[in-house]
């Protein structure tokens, strides 16, 4: 492979763990839009219906509806009595693009190819926890549960499809993103690879449609969430964001910020369930210039940067002190010359992330994606040896044990790079 074919294909890997971003406002007035409206009232109910509103969906631990109503409502809404705060809902793009395929394995053989579990010093702790009694679920494009590497752990009658605030089954053709991260979270071995977490039970939540564009609403997501803390989820892995949003861009999405961080995950966490996610694949600094992304911006959530095998962070990696709490394996290296190159330990695409894609095949995929699924899988060991601890607590053991970083202020990785075998061991002793 020539080096302008592998700089396109390497490319195309991290394409297919990006995310984009898009208004879902029609642009007519007679077009129903969804709105994201906070309340503080118990009537606010039956006073939005009054008003010729139609509730949807309710966060009831929130205090958070979804309402459907005409275009440009945003002011009408806050103007009926007991609403605190409305918001158009926005919608995520998801990229589509050609991966790496190794072909199908026996007896776990991809497993020396697996170097993210290997500086993470994974298969040495799963000798003290592999997940067992806890749940994880993956907030989506779906999981193919009949992967042999994923089908001990895929717990199909809870999963579900928030697609447009109704609620499905999990069922259906599944796009490769989700069940890439789920391989990382929880892959059993079986077959071909192992995952953080190989005893911890999956629960897929798609928020993508099966056809068409690949959009994701942002009320489905929250929805997810929600349900997630409600069956007693462990971690809920986000993979997914937009592209950071500069300061004259704020403004648009600060209410959708302000929605998520002081309702929905914050009710989540109260209700023990550690909301992990991405950082973003797009090299920008997110503790200047005003910049903000959708999910690790928020105070509540667990933001994960991306690191390659030596690890150094990824040279497609946001990175941030107030968004990134640990950095983890999401492949390639601080520069996307050494990522291709032939000459390292790991040469492309072996220096990427290999995990499992629909059809009993395996991948290789890069992006900040691939990162967050390894710190949800490691809340999985934690909560296996201490049940009783809260999200706080779990993200405080695992920063505490993170190595590669001189305290928790570093831009590039937070707290460090993450480090099962430590973080078990802290428990232990």
């Amino acid at each position: 492979m020539d080096t302008t074919a592998k700089r396109r294909g390497f490319l195309k890997g991290i394409a297919a763990t990006t995310v984009g971003i898009t208004a879902t406002t029609p642009g007519s007035a007679s077009e129903t839009v969804t709105y994201l409206v906070t309340t503080g009232s118990r009537n606010a109910v039956r006073k939005l219906e009054r008003a010729g509103y139609t509730v949807q969906n309710e966060i009831p631990d929130a205090n958070v509806l979804f309402v459907l109503g005409p275009a440009d409502a945003e002011d009408d809404l806050r103007g009926v009595p007991g609403v605190h705060e409305a918001v158009s809902d926005m919608a995520y793009e998801l990229g589509t693009s050609t991966v790496e395929s190794t072909g199908v394995a026996a007896d776990a053989e991809y497993a020396e190819l697996q170097w993210d579990k290997q500086v993470t010093d994974a298969f040495e702790a799963h000798a003290t926890a592999t997940g067992e009694g806890t749940r994880i679920a993956i907030v989506d494009t779906g999981v193919d549960h009949t992967h042999p590497d994923l089908a001990a752990n895929v717990n199909t009658d809870l999963g579900r499809s928030v697609i447009d605030g109704e609620f499905g089954t999990d069922a259906g053709p599944v796009a490769a993103h989700g069940t890439h991260v789920a391989g990382i979270t929880a892959a059993t071995g079986a077959q071909g690879v192992v995952g953080m977490a190989p005893d911890a039970e999956l629960v897929p939540l798609r928020v993508f449609p099966e056809e068409g564009p690949l959009l994701e609403r942002i009320s489905d997501c929250l929805l997810a969430i929600d349900y997630a803390a409600e069956i007693g989820a462990d971690a809920v892995n986000m993979s997914l964001g937009w592209d950071p949003r500069p300061p004259r861009e704020n403004q648009t999405s600060r209410g959708v910020r302000r929605v998520i961080c002081e309702r929905v995950v914050r009710s989540a966490l109260r209700r023990g369930t550690t909301v992990v996610v991405s950082a973003g694949n797009e090299e920008t600094d997110l503790q200047h210039g005003g910049y903000r992304d959708m999910w690790t911006s928020l105070e509540s959530t667990l933001g994960v940067s991306a690191t390659g095998p030596n690890d150094e962070l990824s040279f497609y990696s946001n990175y941030g002190v107030d968004d990134v709490a640990v950095g983890a394996p999401g492949g390639g290296y601080e520069t996307l010359e050494k990522s291709l190159a032939d000459d390292t330990a790991w040469p492309y695409p072996t220096n990427l992330v290999l995990s499992t894609v629909p059809g009993d095949d395996y991948a290789y995929f890069a992006g900040t994606s691939m990162a967050s699924p390894q710190v949800a899988g490691l809340v999985g060991l934690v909560r296996e040896l201490d049940p009783t601890v809260n999200p706080q607590q779990v993200a405080g053991v695992i920063e505490r044990n993170a190595e590669k970083s001189n305290g928790r202020s570093d831009p590039d990785l937070g707290a460090g790079r993450i480090n099962a075998l430590h973080t078990v061991e802290s428990l232990t002793k």
